[in-house]
């Protein structure tokens, strides 16, 4: 016996990918990646409204960040990322789990690609995301993901 109302699929999915030419070498743009104070710089929340409660960095293949914030509205955003493959200067690939107010809403295989051009570096992010238990992203993780590698690309040009 149907009800007339559907349930939410328990997992639904997404993917992007956001290409960027940045004016720096890709040694700088792995740097950016792959140290904690170059990531510092660029991978974190808006400018207001955010307070960093905990982060953690091991970049390396089986190494494990971690960043913790609350927001003004009292929502507390966890990013918990596992790597699982570098190549210095070429490629960067880890899976992460996203959670709000504790419950987990995705999770998530990124894959960052690193290509030297004629005029600095070719950055292409793909990310493939499984979104749990009736999350509805909507697009706001790509939206998200260009933000913060718009702040990736001030970084590299301050």
């Amino acid at each position: 016996m149907t009800t007339g109302t559907a349930a939410k699929p328990a997992v639904t999915f997404g993917s992007f990918t956001i290409n960027r030419v940045l004016k720096a070498s890709p040694e700088q743009v792995y740097a950016a990646w792959s140290t904690e104070e170059g990531k510092k710089r660029w991978f974190k929340a808006p400018k207001e409204g955010w307070e960093q409660l905990e982060r953690k960095f091991d970049f390396r293949i089986g190494g494990h960040e971690r960043l913790v914030g609350k927001w003004r509205s009292g929502m507390v955003t966890d990013f918990d990322c596992l790597y699982r493959d570098i190549v210095p200067n070429e490629r960067i690939v880890y899976v992460y789990d996203m959670a709000l107010d504790g419950k987990k809403i995705s999770v998530s295989l990124a894959t960052i690609e690193i290509r030297p051009e004629r005029v600095g570096t070719r950055m292409t992010m793909t990310e493939h995301g499984a979104y749990l238990d009736g999350y509805e992203d909507a697009g706001s993780r790509e939206r998200g993901t260009n933000a913060q590698m718009d702040e990736l690309e001030a970084t590299l040009q301050a």
